[in-house]
C-alpha cells in the first residue's frame, strides 16, 4: 500500500508535465514490461470461456488507471482511493446477503455522502474529478470479476497478458494527449518510478503477502488503504482533509474492514459445513 500511494504521489507530481492521460500511458507501458519480462505471458493457454472475461479484465485495468489520474488531478489522493475503493467495497457487500451488511451499506453510504458536498473551495470535493473516481472504482469492480474467470487457470501470470492488452488500448490514447512533452529523456526515469511503485514492486509484495497472510487478514490490511493514500497526499504533496472528510475515509474504511471480517467469516463457516 506504501509503494502504491507512493507511485500515486509521484504520478500526481508529473501532471504539470505531461497531465494524467501521459502518466498512464507511461505506466501501462513501462509496467507491462517489466510484467512481461517477469511472467512471459506467451507461455499462457487461454479456453474460448476465457478470452472474453480476459478482454474484459484488460480494458478494466487500463480505464480504471485512466480515470484514477483523471480524478486525482482536482481530488485529494485519500479522498480518491476512497472514492475508488466503493467498486471492491460493492462486490464484497452484494456477494452476501445477511442483515448484518446493511450496517456497512449504511456506513459506506454516509462516508461517500461526507466525501460529496457542494462547493469548491479547499474544503470541498470537485464532483467531476469524484465522477472520475467513482468511475474508476467500477472498473475495479468489472476488474475483480472478470480477472476471477480469465485467471483461475493461470494465476498471477495474467496480470501481465492483461497488462498487455490494456496498453494496448491506453497508451496511444494517452501518448496523443500528451503530445511531444511525453518524449522527453528527463521524463522516463519519473516514469519508471511510477511503473515500478504502482505496478511491479506492490504485484511483487502482494503474490507473497497472499501465501503467507489469511485471506481474512489480507482483505482487512487492504481496507486501509484510503488512510494511507490520505497520508501519502499530506506527506508527499501538501494536501489536506477537513475533520468531517476524515470522518468520512473512517466510515468507508469501517465499512470495508466490516464486510471483509463478516464475509470471510461466513466462508469459513461455510467450508466447516461442507467438511
Amino acid at each position: 500500500m506504501a509503494s502504491i500511494q507512493s507511485g500515486a504521489s509521484l504520478a500526481k507530481s508529473l501532471f504539470p508535465l505531461v497531465g494524467a492521460p501521459g502518466v498512464t500511458a507511461l505506466r501501462l507501458a513501462l509496467g507491462t514490461i517489466i510484467l512481461v519480462i517477469v511472467f512471459r505471458p506467451w507461455r499462457l493457454r487461454f479456453t474460448p470461456e476465457q478470452r472474453k472475461p480476459l478482454l474484459f479484465y484488460g480494458l478494466s485495468l487500463g480505464a480504471m488507471n485512466y480515470l484514477f489520474y483523471l480524478s486525482i488531478q482536482t481530488v485529494p489522493l485519500g479522498i480518491a482511493v476512497a472514492l475508488e475503493f466503493t467498486g471492491p467495497l460493492a462486490v464484497a457487500l452484494f456477494s452476501s446477503r445477511r442483515p448484518v451488511d446493511f450496517v456497512w451499506v449504511v456506513l459506506a453510504v454516509l462516508g461517500l455522502w461526507f466525501l460529496l458536498p457542494l462547493g469548491q473551495d479547499v474544503s470541498h470535493v470537485d464532483l467531476t474529478g469524484a465522477a472520475f473516481a467513482l468511475g474508476a472504482g467500477a472498473c475495479w469492480a468489472i476488474y475483480i470479476l472478470c480477472g476471477q474467470r480469465a485467471g483461475e487457470d493461470h494465476g498471477p501470470a495474467t496480470v501481465a497478458l492483461g497488462s498487455l492488452i490494456a496498453a494496448v488500448v491506453f497508451v496511444p490514447l494517452g501518448a496523443i494527449q500528451a503530445g511531444d512533452a511525453l518524449w522527453h529523456w528527463s521524463i522516463l526515469p519519473l516514469g519508471l518510478g511510477v511503473a515500478v511503485l504502482s505496478t511491479a514492486l506492490p504485484y511483487s509484495l502482494e503474490m507473497m503477502a497472499l501465501t503467507r497472510l489469511p485471506t481474512r487478514t489480507f482483505g482487512t490490511l487492504m481496507s486501509m488503504e484510503p488512510a494511507m493514500a490520505a497520508v501519502s497526499g499530506m506527506i508527499f504533496l501538501s494536501e489536506t482533509l477537513t475533520l468531517v472528510q476524515w470522518l468520512a475515509l473512517s466510515a468507508i474504511i469501517a465499512a470495508s474492514v466490516g464486510s471483509t471480517l463478516t464475509l470471510r467469516r461466513e466462508t469459513t463457516i461455510k467450508e466447516v459445513d461442507i467438511g
